[in-house]
């Protein structure tokens, strides 16, 4: 029990720093030095640092499933889960605004990297990808369900990139204003109402 938790604080730790230095800025001495262990002690844990990416992956793909599953519990309708999505922007702004989406950060570096995890960090963005396509299908554009997921995906993460080159929260906040007008600009037009072919006769 006591190993488990402190693999734990290990991998917290790791995910933090991940994305407040990068991946390959972070090394083991600085992770077991913020959890308070001795480097025998840490490697008994994680005997590689790709083993460590690994368990931060797997841990934010767990925290992410969570907070959709919340989203999907809490709010009645998929505009208001898509919302929720869309705000996350202003949730996180001062981390954002320091060091960037933290899924895009990572993202990009092991891309760049050409690291062998590329792909399955890619995995955190596919599920915004495919809940974003869920909700949209429930608000009735199941024919551009995905095309419009990706649009926000990308909306978003071009926000989170120019907030942490400009620092400027009102841009975050204004940005986040026009997507929530552009989401209820996505609400499908309501069937126009038949015409009766046969006029009543006076």
């Amino acid at each position: 029990m006591v190993a488990a938790a402190t693999r734990q604080q290990i991998v917290e730790a790791a995910d933090r720093l991940f994305y407040e230095r990068g991946f390959e800025a972070t090394s083991f001495a600085d992770i077991a030095g913020a959890v308070g262990l001795s480097r025998g002690n840490f490697y008994y844990h994680f005997k590689t640092k790709d083993e460590l990416l690994d368990a931060v992956i797997t841990h934010r793909l767990f925290k992410t499933k969570s907070m959709l599953d919340v989203w999907e519990a809490n709010a009645e309708t998929p505009e208001e889960r898509i919302l929720s999505f869309v705000n996350l922007l202003v949730v996180n702004q001062t981390k954002i605004m320091a060091y960037g989406c933290p899924v895009g950060t990572l993202c990009n570096e092991l891309a760049k990297l050409d690291h062998t995890a590329k792909d399955r960090a890619a995995e955190l963005f596919n599920l915004f990808r495919h809940w974003l396509s869920h909700q949209f299908i429930a608000l009735g554009r199941e024919a551009d369900a995905d095309a419009l997921a990706m649009h926000i995906l990308m909306r978003s993460q071009g926000v989170a990139t120019l907030a942490a080159a400009y620092h400027d929260q009102f841009f975050v906040q204004n940005e986040v204003e026009n997507m929530c007008a552009w989401l209820a600009a996505q609400r499908p037009e309501p069937p126009a109402l038949c015409r009766n072919p046969f006029p009543p006769l006076v």
